[in-house]
Order: structure tokens, then C-alpha cells, then sequence
């Protein structure tokens, strides 16, 4: 069955980075674009960056942009969101995703079909 199993996460202070995995099993990681999701305290799900099935296509919300990114290691079935100059606003659960698409649905950024369990990033002084 389809699997994600995310890692990495922690507690760091404003400013300092951290990576996250994802582990993929159970389905043709390679067929699937992906993404990463987020869900801060008493908040709903927010959508963070996705990429396609190559990784050659990229795409970022806002406040991702120019501090995170988003990449994958097909061969090992990964993927990883690199995330730095972290701030307190990006505190909360991290989620990767699966599209059940090769590209990045536009306008629906939040149609994965299947996400992990999370990992907790927590940022703060």
C-alpha cells in the first residue's frame, strides 16, 4: 500500500534551516508529483511548494519562495523540502503528499491523494 513517511523535523530558532525527507514506498514514486503541506497550530492545511514527477518543474506558495526548497531523489524514492531563514510563522506540522498526476494540478494545489503522518517543526527564540 502507498506509504510517506516524513522526517527531519524539530525545534530551531528564527533564522536557522532544517530538511526535511519523505520516504515513498508502495507505488512508482517517479509517476507522481508531489508536494508539501503544512498545518500550524488551530489552523487548516496550507500548501507549501509541489514539483513533478521529473522534479524539473518546481512551484512554490509565497512565503516558500526564496527561502525553501523543494527537490527529490527518484533513484532512492525522496523526497525533501530544504527550508531556511526559518521563522516563528512557519511553525507547525509538515506533510508531504502524492498528486495522483505526473504534473502539478493548477488551482488545486491541495488534491494529493495520500499524505504521510508529519513531522513537527517548531521555530522559535
Amino acid at each position: 500500500q502507498v506509504q510517506l513517511v516524513e522526517s527531519g523535523g524539530g525545534f530551531v530558532q528564527p533564522g536557522e534551516s532544517l530538511r526535511l525527507s519523505c520516504k515513498a514506498s508502495g507505488f512508482t514514486f517517479s509517476m507522481h508529483a508531489m508536494t508539501w503541506v503544512r498545518q500550524a497550530p488551530g489552523k487548516g492545511f496550507e500548501w507549501v511548494a509541489a514539483l513533478t514527477r521529473s522534479g524539473a518543474s518546481t512551484h512554490y506558495a509565497d512565503f516558500a519562495r526564496g527561502r525553501f526548497t523543494i527537490s527529490r531523489d527518484n533513484d532512492k524514492n525522496m523526497l525533501y523540502l530544504q527550508m531556511n531563514n526559518l521563522r516563528p510563522a512557519d511553525t507547525g506540522v509538515y506533510f508531504c503528499g502524492r498528486y495522483n498526476t505526473t504534473y502539478v494540478p493548477a488551482g488545486r494545489r491541495l488534491a494529493y491523494d495520500y499524505a504521510g503522518q508529519g513531522t513537527q517543526v517548531t521555530v522559535s527564540s
